[in-house]
């Protein structure tokens, strides 16, 4: 054979190799009264450089649909649009599940911006080191409002709780989160997907994942923009029913529930003891200007914007308040209490 023949060979079969090599995924959104989120969510996945996926919309009851928006982009994307009644974003995400085509399916929010090589990234890392299932942090967007960054800054900051969503160290046993996650079909079926839960749901996930003996990884490279809450009142309930929704795992999973959970709950009781002391010793108030000055300082240096730096204060004081708040209300009415789910916290759950 001639040296020029097995050179082509060579080249057939890795071409043939890198073909067989792309996945194809099933990108599952829930959707709940959010048309203009879900413009910019498709517009960002018309933008990848690999586009190997399908689309899957469920619009989970809403009044205010994104039909028109989906009807916009069915000519650059493979997408499909269910229309059901509201059950929650797990059970949401369960019926696309139900509905895919392929074998690994990927989940992100409504108010999510995908960069433009995260498929390929993702793509990459499975090939290299595939695991059964995989999570990726979040960043800021330079279109966010001041708002939107300062919440970011908190959800993801060293200096309050949200190091684990800007991407940690530590990744053996990662808890994906359900704005940027993916898992294989295999999964989905072992696992039934989803369960009821209306909040919390994806962190329930993530445990039974790693509970059925399934590989977890974060891949830090595979970010999204994440916009979260465009203002503090929404923000404010959104992490006051996540402090409530660590105690529902609690009841689910007990050996979930780590030291640093209960955090929020003593930063808050923290500072209404040192509020009242202060009054007394008014050199005790200088813990909360050291912290403030701690928060604007870290922040001005990342976003290098004073008004944002100054709202991450704001931001980082209302994750924290109302993270803790909901965790000691659901520590009293969950378990001192011994109250079911449902029955507790009806008025907070996602409508």
């Amino acid at each position: 054979m001639k040296l020029s023949e097995i050179r082509g060979m060579l080249y057939f079969l890795t071409q043939f190799h890198n073909t067989i090599n792309i996945m194809n995924f099933s990108i599952i959104i829930p959707v709940y009264n959010r048309p203009d989120e879900v413009e910019e969510l498709l517009d960002s996945l018309s933008k990848q450089s690999e586009t190997n996926f399908e689309i899957i919309i469920v619009e989970d009851g809403s009044v205010n649909k994104c039909f028109e928006i989906v009807e916009k982009y069915r000519k650059k994307l493979n997408i499909k649009y269910y229309d059901k009644k509201n059950e929650g974003p797990g059970l949401s995400r369960n019926f696309g599940a139900d509905r895919a085509n392929y074998e690994y399916f990927i989940f992100f929010d409504s108010d999510c911006i995908i960069p433009n090589d995260y498929f390929k990234i993702v793509n990459k890392y499975l090939n290299t080191n595939y695991v059964d299932s995989f999570g990726g942090p979040d960043a800021s967007h330079k279109s966010f409002s001041s708002v939107q960054k300062a919440i970011n800054y908190s959800m993801t900051s060293f200096f309050t709780t949200g190091g684990i969503r800007g991407g940690k160290t530590k990744v053996d046993k990662f808890h994906p989160r359900s704005f940027n996650m993916g898992f294989s079909s295999e999964v989905y079926k072992k696992t039934n997907g989803f369960s009821k839960m209306r909040f919390g749901e994806d962190i329930d996930m993530s445990l039974r994942i790693i509970n059925n003996d399934f590989s977890t990884t974060l891949i830090r490279e595979a970010f999204v923009y994440h916009k979260r809450r465009t203002d503090f009142r929404k923000f404010f309930k959104q992490v006051h029913n996540s402090g409530i929704a660590r105690i529902n795992l609690y009841k689910r999973h007990p050996k979930s529930l780590k030291i640093v959970h209960t955090f929020p709950s003593a930063f808050l009781i923290g500072n209404i003891f040192i509020l009242i002391i202060s009054i007394v010793f008014p050199i005790f108030s200088l813990l909360i200007v050291f912290y403030t000055m701690l928060l604007f300082t870290d922040s001005l240096i990342k976003n290098k914007n004073i008004v944002v730096a100054i709202l991450s204060i704001v931001a980082a004081y209302t994750q924290l308040f109302g993270y803790g708040s909901g965790f000691i209300i659901s520590v009293w009415k969950r378990i001192i209490l011994n109250k079911q789910e449902f029955n507790a916290f009806n008025k907070n759950f996602y409508k």
